[in-house]
């Protein structure tokens, strides 16, 4: 971090909206962050207790879970504390720090994982015979560690370029939390190498992991159609209609943020929504609603739990 910092806090703005709204959207984002969480929540533990779902699959989805539930954590609270009071979008520097590092770090890790999830259904729709010894209990440990330590080492690079720079003058963030592109509005210096550095390294890994999903998908397209029966193409095509769901969901307003020229401060604030806050909550939704194995899971975890409870 750069020792010329003289700003000790700064503000976040918060989302554009008229001052009425603010009650009604505490409301709302406070009703999805619970949801988010709890929906997350009740994935984990029924992929744990249920041991039809200790496969390679529920194995990325655990994941998946896990890192939607922080996702949301680490941006929603903050964002709420900005609706209810007006002294809520103060932050201080080294907790902006914290926010842009962990924001990216499960931002960045959930795009690798997106492309291993993509990856493993390949696998499992154009090698069935195979599929199990392709994808062992260690490859399947390998191929997610590989996805937290890329978007640790991935996260490391944007926070350090970022904080590098000197910020001695304007210290109002105008978004609602520490992201790159507008606090490098604030620094004491010139920013174009480092934006330069920071879009191409977010172009390669959002661009990568996208490119490396739709040819893994037009892969299992052409699986799919090689298969003989409509039952077993419909089962196949349902297996993959989850994930792509969740996938455009998070890589379509990412994209539109990060690899686009120019900033436009209102439309970012609103587009970045879709991402942070109900993107983590269509993993529960989507993946619950859609899966047949999730449903019959949860269905058991409740006659369990009433069961207990009426003995």
């Amino acid at each position: 971090m750069s020792n010329a910092s003289l700003v000790t806090a700064f503000i976040l703005t918060g989302l554009p909206h008229a001052p009425a709204l603010d009650a009604p959207l505490f409301g709302i984002f406070l009703v999805v962050y619970v949801l988010t969480v709890l929906g997350n929540l009740l994935i984990l533990l029924v992929i744990r207790v249920d041991s039809h779902l200790h496969t390679p699959m529920y194995s990325f989805l655990s994941n998946l879970s896990f890192i939607d539930m922080w996702f949301s954590t680490v941006t929603v609270p903050k964002m709420l504390m900005t609706l209810v009071s007006p002294s809520g979008g103060a932050i201080s520097f080294h907790s902006c720090v914290a926010q842009l590092y962990f924001f990216h770090f499960l931002g960045s890790t959930e795009c690798f994982l997106y492309a291993v999830m993509s990856y493993d259904r390949y696998l499992a729709i154009s090698y069935p015979l195979r599929y199990t010894s392709m994808m062992s209990g260690r490859s399947c440990a390998l191929l997610a560690t590989s996805t937290w330590l890329n978007g640790s080492l991935h996260s490391a690079v944007q926070t350090i370029l970022t904080f590098h720079l000197p910020y001695c003058g304007p210290n109002r963030i105008q978004h609602y939390l520490c992201d790159a592109p507008p606090i490098l509005k604030l620094a004491c210096a010139d920013t174009t190498a480092i934006e330069i550095v920071i879009f191409v390294t977010v172009g390669i890994v959002a661009s990568g992991c996208f490119l490396l999903i739709v040819v893994s998908y037009v892969s299992i397209v052409c699986s799919i159609l090689r298969i003989h029966t409509s039952e077993g193409r419909c089962r196949a095509f349902q297996t993959c209609a989850s994930h792509c769901i969740v996938v455009l969901c998070f890589f379509g307003p990412g994209l539109f943020i990060y690899l686009r020229p120019g900033s436009r401060k209102a439309v970012d604030g609103v587009v970045a929504v879709f991402y942070t806050v109900l993107t983590p909550l269509l993993n529960p939704v989507v993946y619950t609603l859609r899966n047949k194995e999730v449903k019959k899971a949860l269905l058991k975890l409740k006659y369990k739990v009433a069961h207990s409870q009426s003995k």
